[in-house]
């Protein structure tokens, strides 16, 4: 009865360990007490540990379990135990003897069963994948602001070409224009019948290119404007805008030939120029010396008296010019928010600078192994070394390093060497005789930073020496 009542007691317990927090206290102690020997999953220095309570709940040795995790020696010494000579010769080491009470072992326990390895996600191709495309996301909200002004731009043109092609319409159906050309056709000058052609040939092209529609390229995503403008359309309304340009002057050149059928223009008589005058003219715009009493001001000083001279025209154009680019300056940076203002655009500068130096560091800061490790000797550098160490080396070197299943870390004998690149191997690799790997658990940088401090320890009287002496 008495047996029957702590089964049901010890069944009891373990539903009430396999609650969210006792876990979270079973993967602190796991991480702390156990794995630097043993592993969730698979067998290490110690067996693997995620189904080893329920072997021994099987056996009904449930209770001794306790004490095998506490003094393992003493279990095997007593040999009343299935499951404990069983896995006594896995290992030539013994089990460090833990000082933990059975409600922690049953955390850890409870733990390590309930585990589930992380998947992590697949990603087969897209931004920063190796070998994937790169994505380019073109600023709709920017090039929606564009596409309006290129509308309307078109538009414009639109309306300059109609109105053009009106006033050519009016000539051609002119009985003056249709006589004058009755007048060169006789004396067989056909050029006005082809410019005719390609005014008609105009007329069937506008047509043409009023059956277009603009959609949008897409669903307006979150965030973004209502209407998804590609720079492909961009591309595609400026090569419009210009094809309207040219078929505005296209225009304008058959009105005016027109014209000048006619009212030809009266040839003008030919006057030699001076090249240089001329363009002093355009330069300065002043008046001839013997024209200088035109524009004589009122007011002498002195026998000195002032022209009233026009601005010479560049500046004018060049205080234009600044009107203008100020007029689409307001426009770009502060109306419509095409562009950014400079410290908007530094803030953006930056971001994308401490992108490129973090991706920088991370890649030559991790691009550590055993062929070029150096000794750390930064007090941050030791301080994370000294924390890995407590976690994943105090069970078999102790928290001084003076030795326990492992070798002491405090003297000057090594089995192996004591330089920072043969450590780091080994560390890093492990070895067939109790080693484990932690290339698994720890980057380069955090290994370099726990093998310097290994290094950094103070000598502590422990362990018997193993290995050869070597002096500092």
């Amino acid at each position: 009865m008495k047996r029957y009542f702590n089964t049901v007691l010890m069944t009891a317990l373990m539903a009430l360990l396999y609650t969210p927090g006792f876990a979270q206290d079973g993967e602190s102690l796991f991480k702390a007490k156990c794995s630097a020997c043993h592993n969730v999953e698979k067998n290490s220095i110690g067996p693997m540990l995620q189904g080893a309570k329920q072997k021994w709940v099987d056996a009904g040795e449930v209770e001794q379990l306790y004490s095998w995790v506490k003094n393992s020696e003493g279990v095997i010494a007593a040999g009343n135990s299935t499951m404990a000579n069983a896995i006594k010769d896995y290992s030539p080491t013994m089990m460090t003897a833990q000082e933990v009470g059975p409600a922690e072992v049953d955390a850890i326990l409870a733990y390590v069963d309930g585990w589930v390895k992380p998947v992590d996600p697949v990603i087969t191709s897209g931004p920063g994948v190796p070998g994937g495309p790169i994505t380019y996301v073109p600023n709709y909200k920017q090039n929606l602001n564009l596409f309006w002004w290129l509308v309307a731009t078109a538009a414009i043109l639109l309306f300059a070409i109609f109105m053009m092609s009106g006033s050519v319409r009016t000539l051609v159906n002119s009985d003056i224009l249709k006589q004058k050309l009755i007048e060169r056709d006789n004396k067989g000058n056909a050029k006005n019948l082809l410019l005719l052609i390609g005014f008609f040939g105009l007329i069937a092209a506008s047509n043409i290119t009023s059956a277009f529609t603009f959609n949008g390229p897409g669903k307006a995503a979150e965030g973004a404007p209502w209407l998804l403008i590609e720079n492909s359309d961009l591309y595609i309304l400026i090569a419009i805008n210009i094809v309207l340009v040219g078929v505005l002057f296209y225009v304008r050149g058959l009105f005016k030939e027109f014209m000048n059928i006619i009212s030809p223009p009266k040839p003008k008589a030919v006057k030699e120029v001076d090249i240089s005058k001329k363009l002093n003219k355009i330069l300065t715009d002043v008046v001839e010396i013997e024209d200088e009493a035109s524009i004589l001001m009122d007011h002498e000083y002195d026998g000195i008296q002032e022209l009233d001279n026009n601005l010479p025209p560049w500046w004018v154009w060049m205080f234009y010019a600044t009107i203008i680019s100020g007029v689409i300056y307001i426009f770009h940076y502060h109306i419509l928010g095409t562009g950014d203002l400079q410290y908007a655009a530094y803030k953006k500068e930056m971001v994308d600078s401490k992108k490129d130096i973090d991706a920088y560091l991370d890649k030559m800061a991790m691009n550590v192994d055993e062929t070029n490790a150096t000794v750390m000797k930064e007090p941050s550098d030791i301080a994370s070394g000294k924390a890995i160490f407590e976690i994943n080396c105090v069970s078999c070197h102790n928290p001084k390093g003076e030795g326990n299943i492992g070798p002491n870390l405090t003297d000057n004998f090594w089995l192996y060497g004591n330089d920072i690149k043969n450590l780091f191997g080994l560390v890093k690799k492990g070895n067939a005789n109790g080693m484990p790997e932690h290339a698994s658990k720890l980057n380069p940088i955090q290994i370099q930073q726990v093998t310097s401090f290994v290094l950094s320890m103070p000598y502590t009287k422990g362990k018997e020496p193993q290995g050869t002496e070597i002096e500092e």
